[in-house]
């Protein structure tokens, strides 16, 4: 299934030219990043202001120059995000699938998944199947995820700081990785994408920021929204059987009708 964000590759045609050197080098790591530019010949003078490193949300409008009039390789922008960003790559995944009934949502949650149980089992590094890595994203998609980010998202850097790390933190930063893991899936239901997405943003965010209240918020929202779609599942099987038991021992000529 092809999506409007993701162009997979035509068999061996994923050839591309690196993007290396044409942007800042963003490291990220489970709960934090950084910030920094390729290394020049010369280094500058000690007694130069030191630049403060940029936020999350510049990270991700910084994008917007790895992409081509063809749009950039998922390769590329987990290259340029830092092969540890687990939190920065789900909130980039996560942003598009904020649109309600986003044709394609089903796809983009597959990478989500992937990245969230990977920090479930505690891993370090980002893993993603080839064929996921040589898939390219328009250059309107990301000029769009970056706008809206930039617009939208921005006041996630005022609200949020380090506290309750340690609900952003060790063990518990498994368990939320979990969560987050479980929510991704009830993306991939029709029309269910926007809500699980808005609790991956918030838990994302918490990684980035070390903040416990928002992966706490976003752990609950996405516990609740995950109890919420079981429940129904089950009341539609429930009802489903309530109702032909019913018929059948109270209303046979009922049934009767319907089977003619």
């Amino acid at each position: 299934m092809q999506s409007d964000f993701l162009q997979l590759p035509a068999g061996d045609e994923c050839e591309t030219q690196s993007v290396s050197g044409q942007c800042p080098i963003l490291i990220g790591n489970l709960r934090g990043w950084a910030y920094r530019q390729p290394m020049t010949s010369a280094p500058p003078p000690a007694s130069d202001t030191q630049e403060q490193p940029a936020s999350f949300i510049d990270a991700i409008v910084s994008l917007k120059k790895v992409a081509g009039p063809d749009g950039a390789l998922i390769g590329d922008i987990v290259d340029q995000l830092d092969e540890r960003a687990f939190g920065l790559l789900i909130l980039l995944f996560a942003i598009p699938c904020l649109v309600p009934g986003l044709p394609g949502a089903q796809v983009i949650a597959i990478p989500i998944f992937l990245l969230a149980l990977q920090m479930a089992l505690g891993s370090q590094e980002v893993w993603l199947p080839k064929r996921a890595l040589e898939a390219r994203v328009k250059s309107a998609w990301i000029e769009s995820i970056a706008d809206f980010a930039d617009k939208r998202l921005r006041w996630t850097t005022v609200f949020s700081k380090p506290r309750l790390t340690f609900l952003a933190s060790g063990l518990v930063e498994r368990l939320v990785g979990a969560i987050c893991a479980v929510a991704s899936v009830t993306i991939m239901l029709p029309i269910t994408n926007t809500i699980p997405s808005l609790a991956i943003t918030l838990i994302a965010v918490g990684l980035l920021q070390t903040d416990g209240l928002f992966t706490l918020a976003g752990s609950l929202l996405g516990l609740a929204w995950s109890i919420f779609l079981v429940v129904m599942v089950w009341g539609l099987f429930a009802g489903a059987g309530f109702a032909a038991t019913l018929v059948q021992e109270h209303l046979p000529w009922l049934g009767n009708m319907i089977g003619h």
